[in-house]
């Protein structure tokens, strides 16, 4: 494969690819990957019999235009080197004689200007936010800008995470156009796969990012193996045990923790029915996040003699299937931790819980507004906003006099009052306990 890239580099890495040097035409650098995948975009092309040549050039100031070259080069196993190396010299004697051919206009770099704030471009897996703000100078028309470069990255996509996502971005624009400079973020979502995860971490610390924000557990967690050789700083959002997610004690992770108040949860509980025999507990055994709370849970009913019976998963499938279970068991009520896995099926079981009379006890606003009956936790808008100030000022001022993990004061009671109405519940009585939201069911 070989690649444009303006500038004098003598390596790039594309796709977590290292491509070497092949030759310089004028202001353009042509670098060469022995690959057996070529992307762009939603095209792959994938062989071991077969190699590609891409050829992308980039035009002046215009928007990037690729110009895609491919050539089917059939061969046997034991040929394939020596014809890749016999391709690769060809590309490279055609390029040097352009270099020769070139004019001097030719090798001046193209004068470009960037467009000011307000500009998203989705691109590949995340979406591009630039938020550009000039700071005036004693000079008439002299602006003084600085780069910072972040990278937004979600276990995976569901409410919660995307609240936090947006909440991070918000904020990122706000403190650039309070400080007079350029912030450059990009959103990308891991799909819950650890694969995934490391391949954006990795492409996120080959970019030069000057800050990873990931948003929960898993992604925290490879985002810091990621980050381990370059030291860049990993600010994470919404891990509700750092400790237990080992994620504490490193000098270059700092985050934020939404920290579940199980007994609070645990007592809503008991004060709407106060007649529960059995008590259903739905959680992943792949979230870190739930194996505190879920202990904390069967304490506080062991010591009210109260039996519990337990049901994970770690596919939306799974979860389905779970909960049929504890309904066939007969509980009074379910609790879920700030669990992930089970949020991101939540809508997929809210109905059959309703039928069934069992009001869903969480650890987010998400999964009431995804159906579930209740929580009591902390606000992710402000969680997302509190982890974007202290990106911000790992960068700016350093990371030696912060704390491991800052914990977001929870206390927000939140209802879903259809899945109330659903299952003839009143409500009001969390209205003494605390501040009360009411929200109703959406897909998102």
């Amino acid at each position: 494969m070989v690649r444009v890239a303006r500038g004098r580099r003598t390596s790039i890495w594309v796709v977590s690819q290292k491509l070497e040097l092949l030759s310089h035409v004028g202001t353009e650098a042509y670098f060469c990957c022995m690959g057996n995948v070529v992307s762009h975009g939603q095209k792959a092309l994938w062989g071991y019999a077969q190699k590609f040549s891409v050829l992308a050039r980039r035009k002046g100031h215009l928007p990037p235009e690729i110009i895609w070259y491919m050539e089917d080069i059939k061969m046997k196993k034991h040929s394939m080197v020596k014809k890749v190396i016999a391709m690769t010299a060809v590309i490279a004697m055609s390029l040097s004689l352009l270099a020769c051919g070139g004019s001097k206009d030719e090798t001046k770099a193209p004068e470009t200007k960037k467009e000011e704030s307000g500009e998203t471009q989705k691109e590949g897996t995340g979406e591009t936010k630039e938020t550009t703000q000039a700071k005036e100078t004693s000079q008439a028309g002299d602006t003084e800008k600085k780069t910072l470069k972040v990278a937004i990255v979600k276990q995976m996509d569901h409410a919660s995470l995307d609240e936090i996502a947006e909440s991070v971005a918000a904020e990122l624009d706000a403190l650039a156009a309070a400080n007079g400079i350029t912030i450059e973020y990009e959103i990308y979502s891991g799909q819950g796969e650890q694969n995934t995860l490391k391949q954006i971490g990795d492409q996120a610390i080959a970019d030069g990012v000057d800050v990873i924000i990931p948003i929960a557990t898993l992604a925290a967690q490879v985002m810091t193996v990621c980050a381990e050789d370059t030291k860049t700083p990993v600010i994470y959002a919404a891990i509700s045990d750092p400790e237990a997610a080992e994620v504490t004690g490193i000098d270059y992770v700092k985050g934020t923790s939404d920290a579940l108040n199980t007994e609070f949860i645990m007592d809503m509980m008991f004060t709407q029915n106060p007649d529960i025999k059995k008590v259903g507990l739905l959680y992943s055994l792949s979230e870190a996040n739930s194996a505190t709370p879920i202990a904390e849970a069967k304490a506080y009913l062991d010591a009210k003699n109260i039996p519990y019976t337990e049901a994970t998963a770690n596919t939306n499938d799974e979860v389905i299937a779970a909960a049929s279970v504890l309904v066939s068991e007969d509980v009074d009520a379910i609790f879920t931790p700030t669990d992930n896995v089970i949020m991101s099926a939540e809508l997929a079981i809210a109905d059959t819980l309703i039928e069934a009379g069992i009001p869903h006890y969480t650890g987010a606003d998400s999964f009431v507004r995804n159906g579930a009956f209740v929580t009591c936790g902390v606000n992710y808008t402000d969680l997302g906003t509190r982890t974007a100030d202290l990106a911000y000022e790992a960068v700016t001022e350093g990371m030696d006099g912060m704390e491991d993990y800052y914990k977001v004061d929870g206390g927000i009671i939140t209802v879903n009052t259809e899945t109330a109405e659903g299952l003839k519940i009143d409500y009001s009585l969390f209205k003494d306990m605390g501040e009360l939201v009411e929200v109703q069911t959406t897909e998102e």
